[in-house]
């Protein structure tokens, strides 16, 4: 009971003392002392951030001392001419998150060293010209998320060392010519989130070291103005996404050389020109989601060397053209997903290397066989490690929806309804079955001759033709010669080809396919009526294309070479160049297409110490042989990444051993000299030790220095023995310090009648 009473009546007197000392303080402001409801733990930072304060606080008698000054999350709404006019020394300023709606003038007029001034979220329309003068040394500024309508260039008069800017989360409407024209050192600038639909040709004329620019959310329509980023050349962000874009000029980013990521989502592109890109050959990271893109040309994305990150989701894109991503060596990730795409080619990737990130989903894919490729590249870099995986789902037909592609049997990629002619289109060039090569031979009626090309039907069926002149007289001889064996000829009806029609004035005739006897009549064909005759590309494998050589060597790049007959002036031929590693068990061949003129092709990004298998072939016509070109394939071991001799890697290991065999010997013999010089020197200092301690009866003389220890210990014995038997005289016997000490002679002979018997 005593004790309880006893607590309570000390709980309130100590609830009146903090009272007490409380209103004391308040109704007494000392000078010197930290401001009321502040903290001010470190003597140059002054906390008073979220107290409820309506006013900036009263200063103390130490406000010169003070650097930081923390006033954010208050209820301050004005800053007069003295509220801060004695912090001279003040270098951070925070007053954010207020409701400040006016500045005063002269409220920064002794502030000269303050290097960051933080006025964001608070309730200013207007910032009087001349107020933020005297700040000269200030390298930060936040004016974000207030109510400014308009920006003028006194508003940043003698800012020239303002490094970043603030002034998004406004209305600010439009940029006027040169507004930021004092900003000379300006790298970061935000502008985002307010209402900018005019931005004016020369408003960032003087930023040339701005290196990051902020435009999104705005009410931007269009970009038309190629000199409004022309002046930002070390400019490295450009952001605008979030506006209502709808045109993009042509080269509007030319001289942004240094630009390494832009951003254009969330507009309302619906076509982008081939040259809107540009001279962004820096460029890494390209954002064009969200926007209403329908297509991708091939030309679209060449400027870009060096682009990593490339995002086209979520526009209207129904068709990407297998060549638009052929420049793009060094891309990674690629996102396709939310499009109308129903098929795509996997020729678009094959010369994308470092592609490990492909996202294709939320698209309406047909699989047919025009998906046969890609579901071929798939499985080839799935089996490689190379990239995860692509999620590709079937929509149609009916019986495959749902299914994903790299689980669908390449049996069920049929043609479906009119897309026969786009498989062969969009896929590889068609391979030819028949190894025919059909020529037409009209005569005129003057008795002349001209030829005209007639393709081969592809299923096996063969038009009515008769035999040239040429191959019928080879018919005939052979006919004469089975003759002549006894045997019976067969009719020309029976063997393929029908009875000439003389009523038609015309002689159509087929070749057998090359590697066959008649190889000869075709040659005597070609010299005769040029490489027009040639619509096989069998045919033409065997006879244009010559010498195929690999040169020129190295870790990673080869040089193929080839030759021709003569110079081919044929539009529909070109050269397929087949090049794949030899002798793994993963196979996947690329290809690299040339022109009818070209005559060598160099192949980049190989492997080092590696074993290839590089073919030369022709594609005439879209068509190539179904034949492996055996005859034109040449095979080679690129170089190791250092490539130095043999002879030169021995010697230097030579070199290298014996130096290290030598210095290990020193460094042997140097710890057994220490360590023998170290044992002698000990085995002298305990022999004297020995001799000081225990020769008590003689002095120690260098002639006698020979006497064995144990005659000392035998003396020491005799001594302790006669303590024995009178130890009065024991008593007497003293040790002093210096004894030990001193090692000379002379004060040991002193010393002896001390302790004679």
């Amino acid at each position: 009971m005593d004790t309880s009473y006893f607590l309570v009546r000390t709980y309130f007197f100590l609830l009146f003392l903090h009272g007490f000392t409380y209103s004391f303080s308040s109704s007494f402001p000392a000078v010197g002392v930290c401001p009321s409801r502040c903290e001010c733990q470190h003597p140059q930072h002054l906390m008073c951030a979220n107290r409820g304060l309506p006013t900036v606080p009263p200063y103390s008698s130490k406000q010169e001392e003070v650097l930081v000054f923390s006033l954010g999350g208050n209820f301050i709404a004005n800053i007069s001419a003295l509220d801060l006019a004695r912090y001279t020394a003040l270098v951070r300023l925070d007053l954010q998150f207020n409701r400040i709606q006016n500045i005063h003038r002269e409220a920064f007029e002794r502030l000269s060293s303050l290097e960051e001034l933080y006025l964001g979220h608070n309730r200013l329309s207007n910032v009087q010209a001349g107020t933020l003068k005297p700040l000269k040394k200030l390298t930060v500024l936040y004016v974000n998320n207030n109510d400014i309508l308009h920006v003028h260039q006194q508003f940043f008069t003698s800012l020239d060392h303002l490094v970043k800017l603030r002034l998004d989360g406004n209305q600010i409407e439009s940029l006027q010519d040169s507004v930021f024209k004092d900003l000379t050192n300006l790298r970061y600038l935000h502008l985002e989130s307010n209402h900018l639909q005019h931005i004016h040709k020369n408003a960032f004329s003087e930023l040339a070291h701005l290196r990051f620019l902020n435009l999104s959310h705005n009410k931007l329509s269009t970009l038309r103005g190629a000199l409004t980023f022309s002046h930002l050349q070390t400019l490295t962000t450009l952001l605008l996404s979030g506006n209502a874009i709808r045109h993009v000029g042509n080269k509007m980013f030319q001289n942004l050389q240094r630009l390494s990521k832009l951003s254009l989502s969330n507009n309302r592109i619906p076509h982008l020109g081939r040259r809107t890109l540009l001279g962004l050959s820096s460029l890494k990271e390209l954002f064009m989601d969200g926007n209403e893109l329908e297509e991708i040309p091939a030309e679209l994305l060449d400027p870009l060397k060096l682009i990593e990150h490339l995002d086209i989701s979520r526009n209207r894109i129904s068709n990407v053209d297998s060549l638009a991503f052929l420049h793009l060596k060094h891309l990674q990730v690629l996102k396709l997903n939310d499009n109308i795409l129903t098929s795509l080619s996997g020729d678009a990737f094959r010369l994308n290397p470092f592609l490990r990130d492909v996202d294709l989903h939320g698209n309406n894919w047909t699989c047919d066989c025009r998906m046969q490729v890609l579901k071929s590249w798939m499985s080839a870099v799935h089996s490689q490690g190379k990239l995860l995986d692509v999620l590709v789902q079937c929509h149609h037909p009916a019986s495959l929806r749902g299914t994903y592609l790299d689980k669908v049997n390449s049996s069920q990629l049929e043609a479906l309804g009119n897309w026969t002619h786009s498989c062969r289109g969009r896929g590889e060039p068609k391979e030819s079955h028949g190894g025919k090569l059909w020529i037409k031979v009209m005569q005129d009626g003057t008795g002349g001759k001209r030829e005209e090309r007639v393709q081969g039907d592809q299923g096996g069926t063969e038009p009515e033709l008769s035999p040239s002149i040429e191959h019928k007289e080879s018919l005939r001889s052979k006919s004469r010669k089975r003759a002549k064996m006894g045997r019976k000829s067969k009719p020309q009806s029976q063997q393929g080809f029908p009875t000439p029609s003389h009523a038609g004035n015309q002689r159509r005739t087929p070749t057998p396919s090359v590697p066959s006897r008649e190889r000869f009549d075709l040659l005597r064909m070609y010299h005769k009526w040029g490489p027009s005759v040639i619509t096989d590309p069998c045919v033409f494998n065997h006879i244009i294309i010559t010498n195929v050589t690999v040169n020129q060597i190295t870790s990673n790049t080869v040089v193929v070479s080839w030759q021709t007959r003569e110079n081919l002036g044929l539009d529909e031929v070109q050269y397929r160049i087949l090049f794949d590693r030899f002798g793994t068990p993963d196979r996947f061949p690329r290809y690299v297409y040339a022109p009818a003129s070209s005559r060598s092709v160099t192949l980049q990004e190989l492997s080092p110490d590696v074993t290839y298998m590089v073919c030369v072939e022709g594609v005439v016509a879209g068509s190539v042989c179904q034949v492996a070109p055996r005859d034109h394939c040449s095979g080679l071991v690129t170089l190791p990444e250092k490539h130095t001799s043999a002879t030169s890697d021995l010697q230097l290991l030579t070199v290298f051993t014996v130096a290290g065999n030598a210095m290990l010997l020193l460094v042997i013999g140097g710890v057994w000299l220490g360590r023998s010089l170290k044992k002698k020197l000990q085995r002298r200092k305990s022999a004297v030790h020995v001799r000081h301690m225990y020769s008590t009866r003689r002095p120690f003389r260098p002639n006698v220095a020979s006497a064995s220890v144990s005659a000392d210990f035998t003396s020491y014995q005799s001594s302790r023995l006669a303590r024995l038997i009178q130890p009065e005289l024991g008593d007497l016997i003293e040790f002093p310090c210096d004894r030990f000490q001193d090692t000379g002679s002379s004060r040991r002979d002193n010393d002896l009648p001390r302790f004679s018997d």
